[in-house]
């Protein structure tokens, strides 16, 4: 008896442009391209839950069974919505001199993403990125490490750490951005908390209060963090030669 050939997740071989032979039949009357680019309108609208076949079908005016003909699943149209919405990364990054050059232009790269389609953010993550353009993106930065001198698999740590790092930044902001009510800042919110900051001994924290220096806003915190993960590596770099 003869094993079965390995099956490829959801959406993998389309994403790189395989597709199944043909049917019999009338030609479909539309395409995997349209479907995705109607899944990212639900998304830049809508965020990551609006994305569905029944909402796709509807805006194309056909029924919900009929995506099967062009997609397998819901979790195949996610990873080519995906894909789609990521697309390849800016040309720019590999232009920049020194690894820490291109390293803080692919995070700039990756947190401006976000910014433009914050349900990324929601996207499961199922493992390690197969589809082209998150490869690229992956690749980009390997390309920047490579004259580091680190070991590949380093490289590869370093690519999980800065992306990683993006990730939670750009979701902080997101929040923040999302959050009712008013700041921490504000001369309200600082009367209230001066003296109970006082009386419990948060003497460091009352100080800062005081001086304007314990905010929400995140203005620098991206290059603060960003350099102290960079110095990191420079640091790893230099013990291991």
């Amino acid at each position: 008896m003869t094993d079965k050939p390995a099956q490829l997740p959801p959406g993998l071989a389309l994403a790189w442009g395989v597709t199944a032979p043909g049917r019999r039949g009338p030609k479909p009357a539309h395409s995997v391209e349209r479907i995705v680019e109607l899944g990212i309108e639900l998304g830049d609208t809508g965020g990551f839950e609006a994305i569905s076949l029944q909402r796709i079908a509807g805006r194309l005016g056909v029924t919900t069974n009929a995506m099967y003909r062009y997609v397998s699943s819901k979790e195949e149209l996610i990873v080519l919505v995906t894909e789609a919405a990521w697309g390849p990364p800016p040309d720019a990054i590999q232009q920049t001199e020194g690894w820490r050059a291109g390293a803080t232009a692919w995070v700039h790269a990756i947190v401006e993403r976000y910014g433009e389609r914050p349900w990324l953010l929601d996207v499961p993550i199922r493992g390690a990125p197969v589809t082209p353009n998150l490869l690229h993106w992956t690749e980009v930065l390997l390309q920047c490490l490579d004259d580091t001198g680190l070991s590949r698999h380093d490289n590869l740590g370093c690519v999980l750490l800065l992306d990683g790092y993006a990730r939670s930044y750009s979701s902080l902001i997101r929040q923040l951005g999302a959050t009712v009510g008013p700041p921490v800042e504000s001369a309200a919110v600082a009367g209230f908390l001066l003296p109970r900051l006082k009386e419990r001994g948060f003497l460091i924290l009352e100080s800062m209060l005081s001086g304007q220096e314990y905010e929400d806003t995140v203005d620098d915190d991206l290059d603060f963090g960003l350099t102290r993960i960079l110095d990191g590596i420079d640091h790893l770099i230099c013990t291991s030669h």
